[in-house]
């Protein structure tokens, strides 16, 4: 069984005496206490990893269009697709700073796509 916080409705384990997540008594005459709610920091992010995703999907994106003008192949420029995989996944993070980072390398991609369908058009 647990125990509903009437002031938040979190739902406490049967043994806790005040709140979870807010810290009010939740037992009837029971006088609240100073209680410290500590609340999870956002992560550090990793500047390397970053750094590294940043490199990873300008190659991605852009590999295609080099290749394209370089090589004069048409076809190498479809690989430029797989540069999207990296800011799709960034933009669904819970991280603001990731999400941010996630939608300028997705405008990366976008304008290393168009330029490779530029390559492969003309």
């Amino acid at each position: 069984m647990t125990r509903i916080c009437k002031n938040c409705s979190f739902e406490n384990q049967d043994d806790y005496d005040y709140c979870a997540k807010c810290g009010t008594p939740l037992i009837e005459g029971l006088q609240p206490k100073q209680v410290y709610v500590y609340r999870r920091e956002q992560p550090e992010i990793n500047k390397k990893a970053l750094v590294a995703a940043y490199i990873v999907t300008i190659f991605l994106s852009w590999s295609g269009f080099i290749v394209g003008l370089l090589a004069k192949n048409r076809m190498m420029a479809t690989f430029t697709f797989f540069g999207f995989f990296m800011p799709f996944y960034l933009v669904q993070s819970r991280h603001p700073t990731l999400r941010k980072h996630g939608l300028i390398m997705m405008v990366i991609s976008l304008l290393g796509v168009a330029c490779s369908f530029y390559v492969m058009l003309h």
